[in-house]
């Protein structure tokens, strides 16, 4: 599938996009309401800002205990239904008078849920696109979710001016609504992809499972640690050029935007993996050239240069989606969001922290040069991991055992989830 009138005419994939249209408005506007109704109320920053992101990290504990749910529940009503707990929670953080700490109770669990609901997502995507089409449907993905932070944040800014923070968070409320109506009506239903029940013993011996392979743990590693130190240099923008981080944001955005273009339509398939490392070095060596402090316009081109290499983890995504069964698909890549959002709350911490000994240049300098070392050294790694010698064949009349660190598949993939 190579391009974007193809991949719109595959049944169900406009209506699937469209409710997470609605998901990430609502997501958006409704976290800059929290955030500012806990900053009147407290004046506190710190708090402020754990209410807007706070549930990126929670998502590490759901990641532990709900995600085996992403394959062994049926996507349409799981999706259906955390939207409308979504809405519900977010009403209830609108309510007048609500303590803080109920505040963050609400954050948490949102959170918690929220792991779940990204591998459910992901691995419906994985159904309803054939394999040669995932790349370019998430690379849209990427780009609707780009374009509704953006639009978000400026729509939930102007509503903030004319409205209350509480009647904000009634409209998110509302889109989360909007966002299960159109999942319930546009998707058809389908059977879990696993079998089993949902469990927190299951959910790790997934996750255990996932991560004994080898090529599938060099694969989440280069997913993660490169991206989560560069989000840490995005995140000192603000200490950097305070007077200009919208436009160094911006410019960011703008170079994911053309990285998830370049990927996920303009490169052929068979150069795709080709382009894994060299698009992780491309993410952090712009950054190095801030250890000279450039000015504004300097620093706004090397971030939209950077931001090209973004367009790394389409070409990883669909490595680890070869690496891995159908069956397990969703889990696999909900590990990969929640293990992504962990490490760039890491990288903006580490950030922030390097920064306050030093210099906002100094360490994005350094957070940089580490992003290209663990580059390389995954690359040599993974080189090494190709250079092994293959399992030895089975004897004559002794059928072949299954590798230890994979589990067979259970079936190819269901004609009805075509």
């Amino acid at each position: 599938m190579r391009s974007y009138r193809t991949l719109f005419r595959t049944p169900e994939f406009t209506p699937f996009l469209l409710s997470f249209a609605a998901h990430a408005a609502a997501q958006t506007i409704g976290g800059l309401a929290l955030g500012t109704l806990v900053f009147r109320a407290t004046g506190s920053p710190l708090l402020s800002a754990v209410s807007m992101f706070g549930p990126q990290l929670a998502q590490l504990l759901g990641a532990t205990f709900l995600l085996s749910g992403a394959d062994r529940l049926p996507p349409r009503a799981i999706l259906s239904g955390l939207a409308l707990v979504f809405a519900a929670g977010t009403a209830v953080l609108a309510l007048p008078g609500l303590p803080v700490a109920a505040v963050f109770a609400v954050v948490l669990a949102q959170g918690l849920i929220a792991s779940l609901g990204g591998g459910v997502r992901a691995g419906l995507l994985n159904e309803i696109l054939p394999k040669n089409g995932y790349v370019l449907g998430r690379s849209v993905f990427n780009m609707l979710w780009g374009l509704m932070q953006v639009a978000g944040f400026a729509t939930g800014g102007a509503l903030l001016a004319l409205l209350t923070p509480r009647t904000c968070l009634l409209l998110a409320a509302a889109l989360y609504v909007l966002s299960a109506l159109g999942t319930r009506l546009g998707l058809t239903a389908r059977p879990p992809r696993s079998s089993g029940r949902p469990s927190v013993s299951a959910t790790w011996r997934t996750n255990a499972l996932l991560w004994s392979s080898r090529p599938r743990r060099l694969t989440y590693l280069g997913l993660w640690i490169p991206n989560g130190l560069v989000v840490g240099c995005d995140s000192l923008f603000v200490s950097y050029a305070p007077g200009a981080a919208g436009t160094l944001f911006a410019c960011g955005a703008l170079g994911m935007f053309m990285g998830d273009v370049t990927v996920g339509r303009l490169v052929p398939p068979a150069w795709r993996p080709r382009l894994a490392v060299p698009l992780r070095l491309l993410l952090a060596a712009p950054y190095l050239f801030f250890v000279l402090q450039p000015g504004v316009a300097l620093s706004a081109v090397a971030t939209a240069v950077a931001s090209v290499g973004y367009g790394a983890s389409l070409v990883l995504q669909e490595r680890l989606m070869s690496l891995t069964p159908d069956d397990l698909a969703g889990q696999a890549l909900g590990l990969h969001f929640v293990g992504m959002s962990t490490l760039q709350g890491v990288g903006a911490a580490l950030a922030g922290t390097v920064a306050q000994l030093t210099s906002p240049a100094t360490a994005m300098t350094l957070l940089a040069a580490a992003s290209v070392t663990v580059t390389l050294t995954l690359a040599a790694l993974g080189r090494h991991e190709e250079r092994r010698p293959a399992a030895p064949e089975a004897r004559p009349g002794v059928p072949p055992q299954p590798a230890a660190t994979d589990t067979p598949r259970r079936g190819a993939r269901r004609e009805d989830a075509q």
